[in-house]
């Protein structure tokens, strides 16, 4: 009996052994998973707790007021009313020199003060020249002056549009920049004549898109168009490697011919080539011999080729005017310019696209226009009829790398689809957008 009590005893001992380290090990293992949770939520409070930044400058730290500058408002004036003395200001100035200088700040532009105390002097003047960079000018004892260069990020996009009135107008209506319809008609200027474009006519583009934390901030390269006028396709693919940047056709021949189709961009033509045109100031019929393209004052008149400027001068008729020699057949001459473009003088070489005047009004004219004269064989033609040669395509060995490059641009032109007779811009849902690398 004893013998037995005293197993019955040992038992317990045990049992009660094995109950505290079980008390133990699970006390260790609660306040184990307690640690891990708070480390978890101490980590998750770290990652709430990323500060705002902006210009570089913490929110919660920094007190910063944003404005805009007014015309006729310097930079003195604006740094005194925030406690910087004259003395600095001119430090800052002669700092400022080799890095930005005040004297290149601008109405319209955004600045900001920036301050770790809203009653205190101003700490940094930041300052935004455009959309991608800001400048620091550092107040503090040491001024100091830095260039900050924004991240910026790059999205292929595509669009698609009809012309129901112009294709100004199409474009503009989907939010298009006009920068990227310039670039349509520098990519097709050579195939189409965008001045007698019709209601119906389609295109489709794939371009690169700028954007700054979010916003969209410009537009990049426009890699490939698509136009379709009068039941013709026209295409235009940007391909750039060691040696060739462009846009080229889907055989690889360069786009760009001989000559532009216009000396000016975003005009009309008011007055075509015409054999028996009653002049309207000399009230009698007359030769036409060129082309009226009406624009405003001002607008810049291209070059069509590549030349040599033979005359640069004026007289009753044509006002002020330039002609140019591109080779032994042709010869092309614009009149009625406000001004030339400088530099441009008998002699000089101009390339194709280049600058050489102005539209306006002088000589014999009614109103802003350019009247373009075209020469072949010493003879005046309509350059609208005329049929120029298809420039030299690429040579044969670039052409699979070409090829590899242009597929992938016309299947992705593809996928953007007319939808109930109006085009899908960029931000549809159905739009293609491809993110890339900045």
């Amino acid at each position: 009996m004893t013998k037995f009590n005293k197993s019955k005893k040992s038992l317990y001992n045990v049992i009660g052994a094995l109950i505290i380290i079980g008390t133990l090990f699970t006390a260790y293992h609660i306040t184990d998973l307690k640690r891990e949770n708070h480390q978890e939520i101490s980590t998750q409070n770290l990652v709430e707790a990323k500060p705002i930044l902006k210009y570089g400058f913490d929110h919660e730290a920094y007190s910063i007021e944003d404005h805009v500058l007014f015309p006729n408002q310097f930079l003195s004036d604006i740094l005194l009313d925030y406690d910087i003395p004259l003395s600095k200001i001119f430090e800052l100035e002669n700092k400022a020199k080799d890095v930005f200088s005040v004297r290149n700040i601008r109405a319209g532009k955004k600045y900001a003060i920036v301050r770790s105390d809203e009653c205190a002097a101003a700490e940094y003047f930041v300052y935004e020249p455009d959309p991608f960079r800001f400048v620091v000018y550092d107040l503090r004892d040491s001024v100091d002056v830095r260039i900050v260069d924004r991240e910026v990020s790059t999205t292929v996009e595509t669009t698609a549009g009809i012309v129901e009135s112009s294709l100004w107008l199409s474009m503009k209506e989907q939010g298009l920049s006009p920068v990227l319809i310039e670039k349509m008609e520098d990519a097709l200027a050579w195939s189409i004549d965008f001045y007698h474009i019709q209601d119906g006519d389609r295109y489709k583009l794939m371009f690169e898109r700028k954007y700054i934390e979010g916003e969209p901030v410009g537009i990049g390269q426009l890699l490939g168009a698509y136009y379709m006028n009068s039941d013709n396709e026209y295409y235009a693919v940007y391909y750039e490697n060691d040696e060739y940047s462009g846009f080229y056709d889907l055989e690889g021949r360069p786009t760009k011919k001989g000559f532009l189709k216009s000396p000016v961009k975003a005009s009309r033509i008011s007055s075509s080539f015409n054999m028996n045109r009653l002049h309207t100031i000399l009230k009698r019929r007359k030769h036409h011999l060129g082309t009226d393209y009406a624009a405003p004052y001002g607008t810049p008149i291209l070059a069509v080729g590549n030349g040599v400027v033979t005359k640069a001068s004026y007289t009753k008729g044509n006002g002020r005017y330039v002609k140019i020699k591109h080779d032994k057949k042709y010869s092309t001459q614009y009149l009625h310019m406000q001004r030339f473009a400088a530099g441009i003088k008998p002699g000089v070489h101009v390339k194709q696209g280049q600058v050489i005047g102005h539209v306006g009004s002088t000589g014999l004219a009614t109103g802003p226009h350019v009247c373009f004269r075209f020469w072949k064989n010493g003879r005046q033609v309509n350059h609208l009829r005329e049929n120029f040669p298809p420039p030299e395509p690429m040579p044969e060995e670039q052409l699979p790398d070409f090829f590899q490059k242009r597929d992938h641009i016309i299947q992705k032109l593809d996928q953007v689809h007319f939808k109930d007779g109006s085009a899908l811009s960029e931000n549809h849902p159905e739009a293609t957008v491809i993110k890339i690398k900045s």
